[in-house]
């Protein structure tokens, strides 16, 4: 099947953005070097829906390099970068993806690289794997396994499993340490404002933050806009996770009441209708609302749509909803991730490590999948250590090492 793309002719500078990442992804091109001599998926295809920009792009290369046959998506309709696709499929990758894709389209593009038959896939919020098991029955068989990198993905993993619909195994990529307390915290700490910053242009020094959950994509939203000078509200269902954000030196309370108080407010719960209809309506005229967990749901949009008495774009990529108090509030990216939507994601260092985990980890399907009994299995304690390893190498630092006799004294019974 040939690649849907929007413009083969914007190739040249998406290749321009993937050899930037290149560059700055000292564990992917480790991995890349190693790939192209083993060849470890060889006569493999992989079926990906990842967040369709740069550092994607290169993690597809990687995998190529090794031997497998990519098929590509992106997995959300305003994150995918039409250049980037269309240096991916000039590179010789099947592609299906463009930016701003509707419902229908989005769907057919899922599809398109399932089906293929894919061997291995790697997800990135569940639609492939949800597709898969309702439209693809008759491929499973095929599949090894598959990797997932989100949180909400892997709720979605853990409900099909409880009910026993998952057929195939699925690694918990989100799950790995060198996954999310790097890449939840620190690489979505950074993007979300980034892309609140680059879509707004207003500064966030002596405004008031309201981050809805604080999971570690919650501590790093919270911790980045405290360095900016903010003052940060934390609402949270969780009590431990609740006192946890009091001791980092947050506000804490309901949405219901931080909802008069909030400047910009920030969802990254992974739940739908976060912050909703009553919520709106107690808000400032003014207030900035974005979404960093992976879907539109979390601000109630379809409700806030409904609700509003008009409509209208107050800047690129910010929607104005008036409602009938009067009041006007402020929608980046469509609901959708603002890091995404409104930026580039996250920084390469950042991803680096995330994508040298899912590669691992496909590897490691390849090698063991016939063999594996649970069908939700975490990141292989070796592949994380491996990862940290090489990271902290590249970082041009060391750590102390157990002497024999310390490994004898703290394995020993007798201490």
């Amino acid at each position: 099947m040939a690649s849907e793309i929007r413009d083969i002719n914007l190739a040249p500078s998406g290749a321009m953005k993937i050899e930037w990442v290149k560059n700055h992804c000292d564990l992917l091109r480790t991995l890349e070097e190693e790939f192209a001599k083993t060849k470890p998926f060889a006569g493999k295809k992989v079926a990906l829906s990842v967040h369709l920009e740069a550092k994607t792009a290169y993690l597809c290369k990687v995998l190529k390099a090794g031997g497998a046959e990519m098929f590509v998506t992106g997995s959300n309709p305003l994150s995918t970068q039409d250049d980037v696709a269309a240096a991916l499929v000039a590179d010789g990758l099947e592609v299906h993806a463009w930016h701003g894709s509707t419902p229908e389209e989005y769907d057919a593009h899922i599809r398109a690289v399932l089906k293929i038959g894919p061997n291995i896939i790697i997800d990135d919020g569940g639609d492939l794997v949800h597709m898969m098991h309702t439209e693809f029955k008759d491929l499973i068989p095929q599949v090894i396994g598959g990797c997932e990198e989100t949180t909400t993905g892997i709720l979605r993993l853990e409900a099909m499993n409880r009910d026993g619909k998952l057929e195939f195994p699925m690694v918990r990529v989100n799950n790995a340490q060198c996954k999310h307390f790097f890449d939840n915290r620190y690489g979505t700490g950074q993007s979300v404002w980034d892309g609140i910053n680059r879509t707004t242009n207003l500064i966030v020094a002596g405004k008031t933050v309201v981050v809805a959950g604080y999971g570690w994509c919650g501590k790093g939203v919270s911790m980045r806009a405290k360095g900016l000078g903010a003052k940060v509200i934390v609402t949270e269902i969780d009590p431990v996770k609740a006192i946890e954000a009091v001791m980092d030196g947050f506000e804490v309370m309901p949405m219901k009441k931080a909802a008069a108080l909030g400047d910009f407010f920030v969802t990254v719960t992974g739940c739908d209708k976060v912050i909703e209809e009553e919520d709106f309506m107690e808000m400032k005229d003014g207030a900035i609302l974005c979404n960093a967990g992976h879907f539109d749901c979390e601000i109630d949009m379809a409700g806030l749509r409904k609700m509003a008495v008009e409509s209208h774009e107050l800047r690129n990529n910010i929607i104005g909803y008036k409602l009938s108090n009067g009041n006007t509030l402020a929608v980046l990216g469509e609901g959708r991730l603002v890091n995404l939507a409104c930026g580039d994601g996250h920084p390469a260092e950042i991803m680096d490590m995330s994508f040298a985990i899912q590669a691992l980890s496909a590897k490691y399907l390849v090698e063991h999948g016939a063999e594996l009994k649970e069908k939700l299995i975490d990141v292989p304690a070796d592949v994380d250590r491996e990862v940290a390893v090489k990271k902290l190498a590249f970082l041009g630092k060391e750590i102390d090492v157990l002497t024999p006799e310390q490994e004898k004294y703290l394995n020993s019974s007798a201490v």
